[in-house]
């Protein structure tokens, strides 16, 4: 079996951090510690010359904290009010964290628009190029102040296959709470398996 190449062996790498990860769910805040670390292995990477780009989950719930919205599912206006808040905090927190190792965050926000329609896709392509072209680190996220249930992508790591895909990257990296590919969902099927390669992709 071929060997599992390490990150230090790829030019791009786009990272996605799920909110799980980032984000306390009970205390509705980014877990500093947590965040510190990711970026100092971000930085790392930037460092040897590597471009980065990060693809960040968090805004939503960062802001139904700071607005102090219930618990539970939230009606699609409640959403973009939580987003428009949470993803000031994101940014901010983002750019303080890496700022601390000398990298500058640039905030692109997309929406599914953005990516498949094709002057708003090289347009974006482009704005994540210029930013790594200066040696910035992008962070992206959905637009979901604007973005409504027909057409959004409501799960970042499709986003961030497509922001992969758009910024040419040799590498994806998907951060979760969750262990791996199964071959059904695990929440709903218990039993279901890992699968913790895939050799091939079948048709």
């Amino acid at each position: 079996m071929t060997a599992i190449p390490t990150l230090s062996t790829f030019r791009r790498i786009v990272v996605k951090i799920g909110s799980a990860l980032l984000v306390d769910q009970a205390k509705g805040q980014v877990k500093r510690a947590w965040r510190e670390s990711r970026a100092a292995d971000l930085a790392r990477h930037h460092a040897r010359g590597a471009d980065v780009v990060i693809v960040s989950s968090g805004a939503i719930a960062l802001g139904r904290t700071i607005l102090t919205l219930p618990r539970g599912p939230l009606e699609l206006e409640q959403s973009q009010a939580a987003a428009a808040v949470g993803q000031l905090a994101l940014a901010r927190a983002w750019s303080e964290v890496l700022s601390a190792h000398g990298v500058v965050a640039g905030q692109v926000l997309l929406t599914w628009h953005d990516t498949e329609e094709r002057r708003r896709y090289l347009n974006s392509r482009n704005t994540i190029e210029t930013l790594l072209a200066v040696r910035a680190i992008p962070v992206v996220n959905e637009n979901d102040t604007v973005a409504t249930a027909e057409i959004r992508y409501g799960d970042n790591d499709r986003l961030a296959a497509r922001v992969a895909t758009m910024a040419s990257a040799d590498c994806l990296v998907l951060l979760s709470d969750i262990d791996g590919l199964y071959t059904a969902p695990p929440h709903k099927a218990p039993h279901a398996p890992l699968i913790p390669v895939v050799a091939r992709i079948p048709d």
